[in-house]
């Protein structure tokens, strides 16, 4: 985040960082109440999400939104799928754990819209190579998902 602190969008990012933030400590309190393993890659994902933000950012603003354009967009894509899910759950009306699991997670698909809108706003087209860094994120997203779910 200290790269963009003094940018015009310093705030915006810090905005967002902070909700991520907030997701992240609302999935390790629920992990354990879950009993679900964390991906064994989960040091893994942390060092290669920060390399491609601090990697995107070093190529300006617009490619800093278009990755978070990219990203979101997987994510919310798949935090739909996970409501999907839960939702097929015979149980979910009579189960209070699941409902509040479905809130949860609609809330953080909201925020992960939200910044996906934001990084529109803020010029994420006009960051050069648009449609191939977008593919290229969307790809290395999706196949982090997939592999998070099966390691």
């Amino acid at each position: 985040m200290s790269a963009s602190e003094n940018s015009s969008v310093g705030p915006i990012i810090q905005h967002m960082w902070d909700q991520e933030k907030e997701h992240k400590a609302k999935f390790e309190e629920l992990i354990p109440l879950y009993r679900v393993r964390p991906s064994l890659l989960t040091p893994i994902w942390n060092v290669a999400g920060f390399a491609l933000g601090a990697g995107t950012a070093l190529l300006g603003k617009e490619a800093a939104m278009a990755c978070t354009v990219a990203v979101e967009s997987v994510i919310t894509d798949h935090y739909n799928s996970q409501l999907r899910a839960l939702l097929a759950l015979p149980e979910y009306d009579k189960h209070e754990g699941v409902q509040e699991l479905v809130r949860v997670i609609s809330k953080f698909r909201d925020d992960e819209m939200e910044h996906h809108d934001t990084g529109l706003e803020h010029d994420a087209e006009m960051a050069p190579a648009y449609q191939v860094l977008t593919a290229f994120v969307k790809l290395g997203s999706r196949a982090a998902v997939w592999v998070a779910e099966r390691v």
